[in-house]
Parts: structure tokens; sequence; C-alpha cells
């Protein structure tokens, strides 16, 4: 139905892609002068005039009322190769009055990867299994800002306001995926939905669900993970707005890991839910609720005239003024009981025999010796206000200088032995107060350049800073684009409420901590065309913040350097995938930052046509490796992970089977994951140091795609 409205574009004055309407209409259109545009003329801006013969040829009924067709997308927040897509999908940035382009995913390409924490580069550091914890294994990509930094381990899951999606869609899109794992009582279980339609071609909404879990392939191990988002978007002319309501919603049952390292690499159990581990008994859990709605919308005041020949306003001087709301909230609750647990191999005696110990998890129990339940809360509601220049066009030497001011209001909410007299848990209110700006442009389609900068002035975090700027340059060898990239930022940072403030059952600290002060310098190079590229990363971290191997807070005194060197390169030999992608990392303190020195992702594979252009294959296999090193561990407790230095972690390839499938709009799944077990490797299956990664199992699914 309105796959006709977004046909319409110019390759130059006066020439006309059609899709969708009759070369008679566009004569007409240029009869009536109105050819000048460089997007072209819009013949959905016409009414057809009384007694004009229709498409196909023949007088129209004059007496009926022609009906105004409705004009294409005219946003300066898309280009043309963009409109021109049947489909797309963007997300807003918090700050500026600016968009982030994203594919849909409706190819094979990366589809077998159904953990979305394995996604990114080499992956992540992972408790195991679907909707639990991860930590990325590039020190680089590791989340940092995070309003509610217990909620921080499941980045990879939860919505924000600046990941939330929003679609322009032709024709209403509806898409179901479900995919599952295992014995019905261990049952992995994956499922998505998504709509998307468009009201008009500037005007649409969409709902994103996806709830992901496991039922536990270990004791004590279930995890519920859900998602939504509700979302609706105008990018007009001049106004713009989007809008959305998310919801996270996370329950997880705490198991905190096995008893030790034996358990898995040096014995066999008939079933994983036989492995014993540490508070299978304490009946550990935590539970994550998050709601949150947010409203940006800015409006264009153009400084030339605008014509009904300008498409959009992307190539006229202008400047929008605009707003953005946020209220976001969340809470955790942790529960457990007092339980012990028996190391059988806790240490040897004289003679080199194991002897068994009983063995606390916590060591600590402040407020009840018997039973835990701590309750954190934690609000934000920010406004932002923000202006916009395009000094000549958006897309020129100086495209567009941005400058805003906003406030973030916190509130923070937890336990503290005051609370047993007034019965009421302790509130505390803080206020930020910042100001930023950006510059940016391009030098037609060679040279990216930014820079950005952000001050707080007073408040809460009075003193921090980010100083931001960003170059890439763009040559052409025989057509296919070579873009070398170059990123700077240096960061002075307050620590976050709960890193100063903590009062639970077993972590207790009222600690001032100095700004943490960090610089990071990025190099990346890349062909497109050829699936190459190579990045290198440098930073130096000042006043480090970290969870020691006592789960303790703890901050660096000494400068901390990192180096990150990562390398991909998918080689193609008619239907066979030959995808490399190595990371290589150095850090000059391994107790404050630890990183494995190798982690590589490879994946080979042939793909092919079983039936033309009907069903596509792929088979082959996917592989993951580090190196051994103390990698970190995760405490339920504190939902976090800490720099445990008792056992090292790695040496182990995990490899799974796939045969994936496209059939027309459907995709089909089809994985044995860990696929080498009992076969090769050290046994030592471990991501994160005590949590074994799921062992190996049957995976089938699929997705399919609905349009209207």
């Amino acid at each position: 139905m309105l796959a006709a409205l977004l046909g319409l574009f110019l390759t130059a004055p006066g020439i006309v892609r059609s899709q969708g309407f009759n070369a008679r209409t566009l004569q007409r259109a240029q009869q009536r002068g109105e050819t000048g545009n460089l997007y072209g003329t819009n013949p959905y801006e016409q009414t057809g005039e009384e007694g004009e013969e229709g498409q196909d040829g023949q007088p129209q009924d004059t007496t009926k009322k022609e009906r105004r067709i409705r004009k294409p997308l005219e946003s300066y927040f898309f280009s043309d190769s963009i409109r021109a897509l049947n489909n797309f999908r963007w997300s807003v940035k918090r700050d500026y009055n600016r968009v982030e382009i994203s594919p849909l995913d409706t190819t094979l390409t990366d589809w077998r990867i159904d953990y979305p924490f394995f996604r990114e580069e080499v992956g992540d550091i992972a408790q195991g299994a679907l909707g639990q914890t991860s930590l990325p294994m590039n020190y680089f990509r590791r989340p940092q800002f995070f309003d509610f930094s217990f909620a921080s381990p499941y980045y990879a899951y939860t919505y924000d306001m600046e990941n939330v999606p929003f679609y322009n869609t032709k024709k209403p899109i509806i898409r179901m995926t479900y995919l599952e794992s295992g014995q019905k009582r261990f049952r992995e279980e994956n499922f998505n939905i998504m709509h998307a339609q468009n009201i008009s071609p500037t005007t649409g909404f969409n709902v994103d669900y996806k709830a992901r879990g496991t039922r536990g392939q270990y004791v004590w191990s279930r995890t519920k993970n859900h998602n939504l988002s509700v979302a609706f978007s105008h990018t007009g002319k001049r106004y713009s707005v989007h809008a959305a309501y998310y919801n996270n919603h996370i329950e997880q049952q705490e198991n905190g890991g096995v008893v030790g390292t034996w358990a898995i690499a040096d014995t066999t159990f008939q079933m994983p839910s036989g492995v014993p581990m540490k508070l299978s008994d304490a009946e550990a859990q935590n539970t994550y609720r998050n709601n949150a709605f947010f409203i940006t919308q800015s409006y264009a005041l153009p400084l030339q005239r605008v014509t009904e020949n300008d498409f959009s306003l992307a190539d006229l001087s202008a400047v929008y003024i605009g707003h953005s709301f946020q209220y976001s909230s969340w809470s955790k609750v942790y529960s457990d009981k007092y339980a012990r647990y028996i190391d059988e191999r806790a240490h040897r005696d004289e003679q080199g025999n194991f002897v068994p110990d009983t063995l606390d998890y916590y060591q600590n129990w402040y407020i009840n010796p018997d039973q835990t339940r701590d309750s954190i809360y934690e609000r934000v509601i920010s406004n932002r206000f923000f202006v916009q220049a395009q000094p000549w066009d958006r897309n020129g030497v100086v495209g567009t200088i941005d400058a805003g001011i906003g406030i973030d209001m916190h509130t923070y909410s937890q336990f503290e032995m005051r609370d047993y007299q007034t019965g009421k848990y302790t509130k505390v209110n803080k206020t930020s107060y910042f100001a930023y700006g950006s510059v940016g442009g391009k030098i037609k389609k060679y040279v990216d350049w930014d820079a950005n900068l952000k001050f707080y002035p007073s408040g809460y975090r009075g003193g921090d800073l980010t100083i931001g700027a960003h170059l890439a340059l763009t040559g052409y060898l025989r057509g296919h684009p070579l873009i070398l990239e170059g990123r700077f930022t240096m960061d002075r940072r307050s620590p976050n409420y709960w890193q100063e403030n903590l009062f639970s059952n077993h972590y207790v600290w009222s600690t001032p901590l100095n700004k943490e002060n960090e610089t990071r310098f990025e190099v990346k190079f890349s062909v497109p065309d050829y699936a190459f590229e190579a990045g290198a990363w440098q930073g130096v971290v000042g006043n480090k913040i970290f969870y020691d191997k006592e789960s303790q807070i703890a901050q660096s005194s000494d400068n901390v350097s990192l180096t990150s060197v990562y390398a991909r390169k998918d080689f193609r030999l008619g239907g066979l995938h030959l995808d490399n992608r190595v990371l290589l990392q150095w850090s000059t303190n391994q107790e404050v930052a630890p990183v494995p020195l190798l982690s590589a992702f490879l994946s080979y594979y042939y793909e092919f046509w079983v039936v033309r252009n009907v069903l596509r294959l792929q088979i082959g296999l996917d592989g993951r490796y580090n190196t051994r090193y103390y990698a970190p561990s995760y405490n339920p407790a504190l939902s976090a992970y800490y720099n445990q230095r008792d056992v090292e972690v790695g040496n182990y390839p995990y490899m799974d089977a796939f045969v994936m499938g496209k059939w027309k709009r459907m995709r089909i799944f089809l994985k044995y994951q860990h696929v080498n077990k009992g076969l090769f490797g050290n046994g030592e299956y471990f991501s994160a140091a005590g949590y074994p990664l799921n062992p190996g199992m049957f995976k089938i699914g699929i997705s399919w795609g609905f349009y209207d």
C-alpha cells in the first residue's frame, strides 16, 4: 500500500527514478515547471484535475473528489540512499539532534550467533547461558556511564534510550523468531516478535518484545530476561519527534559457580544438573525491574526560503531547536539464605590425598545472619535543551554546530541500619548540571570529522569533563572504498553513587573515591567490500575503580596502560567462507584490569543455493578461544564482575556445528552447541572464572517475516 510513496528519487535535476507511478503523471508534473529541484519533482504533492486522464488512459470520474496523495519521506535525517531502502531502522542520539542508522537483520550473515553477547568482535566473558550476564572481552568495549551499574552485566539484552529501535517501512512488517534447545526441564528459549508499520511515509510506530532465558542446564540457574519497547516517530520536513516506552525485567537464580574447577574438568556427571554449585542450597536470586520513557522533539527554522521543490532541509541553512526528556527507574532485589557448601577437593594432606572442606560463599552477614533481602532503587529524570545550527548544508565542510544544556535528577534508595527505627528506606537525591556541544562536517565523500565536549560545572558530578574528536578519511581503489578512522577521547568522571555508598547484608562501604581519568586513542582501517578491518586502541586510566579479589570496591593509585589490537578478515572461495576475528591485548596491571593476551573467533562454513532464489544453506563450524589468564568472576550479591586471583581460565576451544537455511522469508536454525565436549580440549570450558559454559546441546528454531 505504501510502496509507491517512498519510490521517488532523482539522481540529477530533471532525471526521475520512478517506482509505482505512471510516466504520464511525471510528464504533467514536468510541464508545470517542477523539475528544478536537486531531488527531483514530487508528483505526490499534486492533486488530479477534473477531466484529466487516469493512469489507464481513461477519463477520470469528475463526480468524485480527488484524494490528495501523501508526501514522501522528506526528513533531513536520512540521505537519498537510506530513503531508497524498502525498510530501514535507526536509533536516536541522547544529546544531539541526530540518528544512527542500523541494518535490518533478515539475512543468514550472523544469524547462527544466537547469544547477543557473542556478536561483536570476539565476543564476551560470559556466565554461560542465554539471558545471563556477560562482560566484553575487549576492554575498550566494556559499558561505561551505565545509569544503574548493577544492570550493566545485562547490557547485551536491555533496552535504553540510545538502542530503542525505530523503523520506516513501506509495508507493515511482523517478524517472529523462536529458538529452543535441550530437554524440556533444562530448556533454553529465545522468542522475539517485532511489528512495525508506517501511518504515513514520515510517521510510524513499532513494538519489539524479546523473551530469552534458560530453565537451567546446571542446578539453580533458571533465568528469565524479558525486554519490551513501544516506539513512535514522526520525521517530517521541519518537525520531528521520537517517543518510546521500554521495560526490562530480569529474574536470575544465582548458583555462585562450581565448587571447584575439578567438578567440570576431572569429574563426569550423568547430567549437568548434578554438578555441585556453591549457592545451590542458598536459593540465591536476583530480580531487576526497569521502567522508562523518553521523548525527543526538534523543530527546524529555515534561514532560506523553502519552496515546494525543496525535497528536504538538508541542503539549506537552518537552525533546529529541541528538547529531550527521559524518565528511568531501576530496582534490584537480591535474596538468599544461609547455607554452606562442600568442596570435596579443597586441599591435599601430607600424603597427597584430597581433603574436603565446608566453606562459606559470603564471609559477612551484617543485617541478618540467616537470610538476605537487599533492595536497591535508582531513578533518573533528565531534561536536555539543545540548538543545532546548519550553516550551509548538512553535508558541508561545517555541517552542523550543536550546543545544549541539561539537568539530571537522581534518586537513590537502599536499606540502612537507621531504617530499623523509621521503617522507611533511606533516599538520597542528587542533581547534575551540564553543558555540551559539538561541531562536525564533511568534505564531499572523502572526509568526515567531528569534535565534542561535555562539562559539568556544578552539582553532583561537578568538574566532570569529556572531550572527543573523530576523523574518517575515505579513498577509492577501483571503486572500492578504503576507510581510515581515528578517534580520541579524554574523560574525567566521578564514581557512581553505589561505588561510594553501599549497605547490604554481605557488603558495606561508605568511601569517598577520586575521579577516574582516562585517555583513549583508536585507529581503524577497513575495506568493507573485501570484509577486512584492523584496529588498535591505546588507553591510559588513572584512579581506576574496580572490584578486587575479595569483591570489595577498590581504587588503583597507579596509572594503568591498556592496548588492544583487533583484526578481521573474511575470505571467500566460491561458496566457502573463512571468517576470522582475532584480538590481542596487553595490560600493565592484570590485578586492576585483567585481559587475555589472545582471543579469537573463527567461523568456517559453506554457503550455497539448494534451489536458486528459493532455499539457501550454510553448513559449518564456529570456534571461540582465548589464552589462559585470571579471568574475572561474577558476584551475585553485587551483580558485578570482580578480579579474582585464585584460578586461571582459558586454552579451551569452544566449538559449535550449524546448518542455517533461508527459505524465501523464513530462516531455519539448526545448531549443536559445544560439539567438541569430551572430544578434545583441556576440559575446562569456562569463560568467567567458576562459571562453566553450557555442555553439548542441540538447538532448533525459525524466524519468519510477514509483510502486508
